[in-house]
């Protein structure tokens, strides 16, 4: 018979079953019990962060690049509050989490005690799944079920409210055989018939694109893997979400780059002119589909995803594949291969890829020593390449010119918020990915405005020795914002301007960190060997042309004939027969 242990040594003890090896946290009074038992153990590590919304990003980072399920613990109340843009963060994005959250003790649960909000509640619509857990009994088997949850079908976070009382009272813990869910099973296994028809409707295309996402790099590496042999024995294009970026390597001339607002000519033009859809692992989010009704609206669209009521949920799909992804790419491939498939004629197809690729969306030109912020990342891009370096960002325009500029040969390497869309998501995201690879080299690709959002983890970032890299695109502005204001709102750029800025290398100094300027074209590749050279953590101040907008771009409410190329807003060469279709 097992030894009675306190709910708080059952949370430890179960996590340890786990196999967690780090947790991200920030303490308070009602999670003391549990910081109690983690102070006398020696097997999970804890990262102390500064902010819980912070302690969240990094576990999405942490969990992003290592595959594993991040953990979080934080208090109840305010440190429940904090950690909700977290929660939605992951589940957005599809990221497994368990985040434990302190509750008042049962007994005051509803009387407005101190430190107490009804985190059941407020995380509902924001949370894979919750729990509040009022019997210590029980409380073993619901932290493994939990993580069943995270990890399994579509993964996303799942959130644990654990009274103080419930963390003091003991009871017996004994580690569960075989984990799952009374309800939730999800299907892995795609049907046979709908794979074996998919596999006809590919064969028999003139104009077949493969529609990736997100939920290939959730599926595993293997899933990867199979993407880019179908892809070969095919013949067929392949483009990318941006939580995809990775799964085809940048340069394979079989990949058109990412499609979507801020996507390549050549990708939105092939989705727009394919007779063809093949979705695998992605969502039809808007930032993709641009307009609905002239998305896409002459081909046949087949869907594989392991979440049920994203099957047309958003665009109506002529096949629907329920099952993890990579499963089924494999099964397709088993079919192609038995049936003996052949890729189609897809010379004439190619053709027109090749014209649109000629627009060289992505171009620019660096002149003079005002930096253009391309520019900038490309270079960073061509220097650290060879290190294979773990990419987070924050949000706005440096994150789309990163996605457009930096080329991403594998998965678990592009850690940024799709989803939300969170400013403050990349460095502790930066964080949490060098904790789980210690020797990777981990860069933030910042802007001046977004990296002030959760700044205050430089901190954590000395305090564990993390040799974390900030690149901060500085142009003085909220740029995505402004670029908005520019196009829609007559240039009227109401409060959309960077005032105010820190000293960033005296602010990094401070947290002792290195600091680095680079306002110059030419000390550009000088900067970046100095960071690079530096073997603690650095942040660069990398001021950049203040008025650079990102282009391409598709304007919202258009549709992906209708992309403005360069900042002189010629539109794409959509020809009148791809006008006539939309």
């Amino acid at each position: 018979m097992s030894a009675e242990l306190t709910g708080a040594e059952i949370v430890v003890q179960a996590l340890t079953d786990l196999g967690v090896e780090v947790i991200f946290g920030y303490p308070g009074g009602a999670v003391l019990p549990i910081y109690d038992a983690l102070f006398a153990q020696g097997r999970i590590r804890h990262i102390l962060v500064r902010h819980e919304q912070a302690a969240v990003h990094a576990a999405e980072g942490y969990a992003r690049s290592s595959g594993k399920v991040g953990v979080v613990l934080v208090t109840s109340g305010p440190g429940a509050t904090n950690a909700v843009t977290g929660i939605t963060d992951a589940l957005m994005d599809s990221i497994p989490l368990v985040v434990l959250t302190g509750q008042v003790p049962t007994h005051l649960i509803g009387t407005d005690a101190f430190q107490e909000c009804d985190t059941v509640g407020i995380t509902r619509h924001c949370s894979k799944h919750n729990y509040l857990v009022q019997d210590t009994a029980r409380l073993g088997g619901v932290i493994h079920e939990a993580f069943y949850i995270a990890r399994s079908g579509r993964p996303g976070p799942v959130v644990i409210d654990i009274p103080k009382d419930v963390q003091i009272l003991k009871a017996r813990y004994e580690k569960p055989g075989v984990i799952g869910h009374k309800t939730y099973k999800p299907q892995v296994k795609g049907n046979l018939s709908s794979i074996e028809a998919a596999v006809e409707m590919i064969a028999a295309a003139e104009r077949p694109i493969f529609y990736t996402g997100g939920g290939i790099i959730n599926s595993g590496p293997v899933a990867t893997q199979l993407l880019r042999e179908l892809a070969r024995v095919t013949g067929a294009p392949v483009t990318s979400t941006l939580m995809g970026l990775g799964t085809m390597p940048n340069e394979h001339p079989q990949f058109l780059g990412m499609l979507g607002m801020h996507g390549s000519y050549e990708a939105n033009m092939a989705m727009n002119r394919c007779d063809l859809m093949v979705c695998l692992g992605a969502r039809f989010d808007d930032r993709v589909t641009g307009r609905l009704d002239a998305f896409s609206p002459n081909s046949k669209k087949i869907h594989v995803d392991i979440d049920r009521s994203s099957l047309n949920k958003t665009v109506r799909v002529d096949l629907g594949i329920l099952g993890d992804v990579g499963g089924v790419m494999e099964d397709m491939l088993k079919v192609w291969k038995a049936r003996g498939k052949k890729a189609g004629d897809l010379e004439q197809w190619w053709s027109d890829i090749a014209g649109w690729r000629a627009r060289d969306s992505f171009g620019f030109e660096q002149k003079g020593e005002t930096l253009l912020p391309q520019h900038a990342i490309k270079r960073l891009y061509e220097m650290t390449k060879a290190q294979k370096p773990i990419i987070s960002t924050e949000v706005g325009q440096h994150q789309m010119w990163a996605a457009q500029h930096f080329g991403f040969d594998a998965p678990n390497k592009w850690l940024t918020s799709g989803g939300l869309g969170t400013m403050g998501y990349g460095l502790p995201a930066a964080i949490g990915a060098q904790v789980a690879n210690p020797g990777a080299l981990c860069i933030d690709i910042a802007g001046e405005a977004s990296i002030q959002m959760n700044i205050q983890e430089l901190g954590t970032a000395s305090q564990y020795n993390l040799p974390v890299k900030i690149f901060i695109i500085n142009n003085q502005y909220m740029g995505m914002v402004r670029q908005w204001q520019e196009l829609n709102h007559g240039s009227r750029y109401s409060h959309s301007y960077s005032e105010s800025l820190p000293d960033f290398v005296k602010l990094g100094e401070a947290y002792g960190w290195k600091g680095i300027v680079i306002d110059s074209a030419s000390g550009l590749d000088e900067g970046i060997a100095a960071m690079l050279a530096h073997d603690g953590p650095v942040i660069v101040d990398c001021r950049v042309s203040k008025l650079a907008n990102c282009f391409p771009m598709i304007p919202s409410g258009a549709s992906h004939v209708d992309m403005i190329l360069h900042a002189d807003e010629t539109r794409g060469e959509a020809d009148e027969d791809a006008k006539a279709l939309v």
